[in-house]
């Protein structure tokens, strides 16, 4: 097992080569942190489709930005992070894409079948997909923002510090308020009956105009919080 010296020095080789633009290290940068840009894009947007492209792009906005990586230092994570959260946010238009998101998972609850065990808990993994878009969705932009870095991504104070270019206070009292606030949405929005928050968000999606996306990729995944501060 490496110890803290060791994986500094890592980490500081991959810095010094992303810098030099070694096509070797972006490719290697890409193995390694693909799919949690693209989980982190996807709690900010609340869409498949949006999560791809934005993750693309985030890696050619990281290679035009390479001169600007410090050569001292510890993983990329955050510096990626931070430019998929500002991609994310150029392509921000409002919250129907999570309204629409939540209403095509919800959707779903009218047609299940009461005798089926296996899809009815498929049924209760689609109604916590789009509870928790919908509480998300119901966030200031700045605390979806720290809520998916630190609690989707489990990145410490300092390092989502870095992801937004803010102060470490900033991200803590922004975090405080957003988890007291998505633990009200989220307990207000699953207290609803089924057929209630299904009717509701089929409505909302109508009245929006904005068709449901598709919902392919690491569904699971994506909505899994990590630890906070465990890498």
């Amino acid at each position: 097992m490496w110890g803290a010296g060791q994986l500094m020095n890592v980490s500081t080789h991959m810095r010094t080569r992303v810098r030099a633009g070694e096509s070797s290290a972006f490719a290697e940068l890409y193995d390694s942190y693909a799919r949690a840009v693209y989980n982190h894009v996807f709690r900010l947007t609340a869409d498949w489709s949006t999560a791809e492209d934005v993750m693309a792009t985030t890696f050619m906005e990281a290679w035009r930005l390479r001169d600007r990586v410090d050569p001292e230092g510890g993983s990329l994570r955050p510096w990626l992070l931070g430019i998929a959260t500002n991609t994310a946010r150029n392509q921000y238009r409002s919250n129907r894409r999570y309204r629409a998101a939540a209403g095509a998972a919800a959707a779903a609850e009218l047609s299940v079948p009461d005798h089926a065990e296996e899809v009815a808990d498929r049924v209760d993994d689609r109604r916590r997909l789009a509870t928790a878009l919908t509480a998300l969705a119901a966030l200031r932009r700045p605390e979806r923002e720290v809520i998916a870095l630190c609690l989707g991504e489990g990145l410490d104070y300092e390092a989502a510090a870095e992801a937004l270019g803010i102060p470490v206070g900033t991200v803590a009292s922004r975090l405080s308020r957003a988890r007291k606030k998505l633990r009200t949405l989220t307990e207000a929005e699953l207290a609803r009956p089924a057929g209630e928050l299904a009717l509701k968000k089929v409505r909302g999606n109508r009245e929006g105009g904005c068709p449901g996306r598709q919902t392919r990729g690491d569904h699971a995944h994506a909505i899994r919080p990590a630890q906070e501060g465990n890498r």
